[in-house]
C-alpha cells in the first residue's frame, strides 16, 4: 500500500476519506515512487427517519457512496474499480448548532467506515489476491 498514491477527493468528507487512507497506508508520508493511483468520487444523501405526525423528522441517516478506481501509473489503465458504502444515523434537535454537529459526526463516522472498507479492498488488490 506504500506504493499507492491517493488522489485528492473534493469536499470535507472526501478529505476525511483521503486523510484516513494516506495515514493508514503510509503513516501520512507521501509515497516516494508510487506505482498505482487511487481515484475516488463520492456521493452523499440524507434520508429522514422517524417522521413525527407534524411532518418533522426526529432523526436522519447520512449515506455516503464512494466509487473508486485504481490506475496503473505505467500503463495509464484502470486495473481495478468498485464501490463502497457508509451509513450513519443521527438525532435531530431544536438547536441549530446541535443539528450541524450531529450531522458532522455522522459524516465523520461514515467517512471512516468507507475509508476502512477501501483500505481492505485496496490491500486485497495490491497483494494480488483480487484480480
Amino acid at each position: 500500500l506504500a506504493q499507492l498514491e491517493v488522489a485528492p477527493i473534493p469536499g470535507r468528507v472526501g478529505q476525511r476519506i483521503r486523510n484516513e487512507l494516506v495515514f493508514q497506508n503510509t503513516n501520512g508520508v507521501a509515497p516516494s515512487s508510487p506505482t498505482h493511483r487511487v481515484e475516488v468520487v463520492t456521493t452523499e444523501a440524507l434520508q429522514s427517519a422517524l417522521v413525527k405526525i407534524d411532518g418533522n423528522s426526529s432523526s436522519q441517516v447520512y449515506q455516503l457512496e464512494a466509487n473508486f478506481r485504481i490506475l496503473d501509473l505505467k500503463s495509464k489503465k484502470i486495473v481495478f474499480q468498485g464501490r463502497s458504502l457508509g451509513r450513519a444515523g443521527f438525532e435531530r434537535f431544536e438547536s441549530i448548532y446541535s443539528n450541524v454537529r450531529a450531522r458532522e459526526d455522522a459524516e465523520n463516522r461514515a467517512a471512516r467506515t468507507v475509508a476502512m472498507d477501501l483500505r481492505t479492498r485496496l490491500a486485497a488488490y495490491m497483494s494480488g489476491t483480487v484480480q
